[in-house]
């Protein structure tokens, strides 16, 4: 892999997965030679959010979320909102997430719904934008955010055109990943044309949702480029425009100044 692109944007990936214990440090390392501007890492608990708190202590370049994830509540302590305001106040902590639900998993829905609602909530008392999961839940997903209506990304975006113009209406972005360059994928290639170009952001969700001409493989942010590429031939623009244009919304959402 060569650098093809500059002034790209991660907006959502996790480094902490142990998909990376081989060669985390030489990675994270290289990524501004391969034109990898930033990277924006999340967390799925308090652990996490410790762990990537260290990356992004370490390189410039990369930025972390805090937040609990639908599928990591098993263990949350009933004093979290405190425990995760004093995370957020780390200045490259730039949002509340990975947080949201999943309904393809058997876990309790009145608890994934009460824990999304008081993260969202917080997320309005801090002014921080949320990272938001949304698996097989677009319904109860939706009611929420419409009810505190939080700035933020529907990160890997997965729904329909109609979907995301109901997300536009609510003031948030999405971001589209590796998905979009998949044989099937009807409802992102959909929305990647139709999106507001103000709106879009790009991710990998790496280390999972490898890109063609990567697919299975794991993913990391200089995939990215496959991402753009394919989103730019669908758009009808140039390749280094689009990364430009999606690279000013990540730094605005995230109120990222560098």
């Amino acid at each position: 892999m060569t650098k093809k692109y500059k002034n790209i944007i991660d907006a959502h990936c996790h480094y902490d997965d142990s998909w990376f214990d081989e060669d985390r440090e030489e990675l994270l390392s290289s990524l501004p030679e391969y034109g990898v501007e930033l990277v924006i890492t999340n967390a799925v608990d308090l652990k996490s959010a410790g762990v990537i708190r260290a990356y992004a202590e370490k390189y410039p370049h990369v930025y972390f979320t805090a937040g609990f994830h639908p599928e990591n509540l098993e263990d949350i302590p009933p004093d979290y909102p405190a425990l995760l305001t004093e995370a957020l106040k780390h200045p490259k902590c730039v949002a509340i997430g990975e947080i949201g639900l999943d309904y393809h998993w058997d876990i309790p829905k009145d608890l994934q719904q009460k824990v999304f609602e008081e993260q969202l909530i917080l997320s309005k008392e801090l002014d921080l934008p949320v990272v938001v999961h949304d698996r097989e839940a677009h319904g109860d997903t939706m009611d929420l955010l419409r009810k505190y209506r939080p700035k933020g990304l529907m990160h890997c975006f997965s729904g329909s055109v109609e979907l995301m113009r109901e997300v536009m209406r609510l003031g948030m972005s999405i971001s589209l990943g590796g998905v979009v360059t998949f044989k099937n994928a009807r409802h992102s290639v959909e929305c990647a044309g139709q999106v507001p170009a103000d709106r879009l952001l790009l991710e990998t969700d790496a280390p999972y949702l490898s890109p063609v001409p990567n697919r299975g493989k794991r993913n990391d942010s200089r995939n990215i480029a496959y991402v753009a590429e394919k989103i730019a031939e669908i758009r009808g623009m140039d390749v280094q425009e689009l990364l430009d244009i999606t690279s000013k919304n990540t730094k605005e959402l995230f109120s990222i100044e560098n």
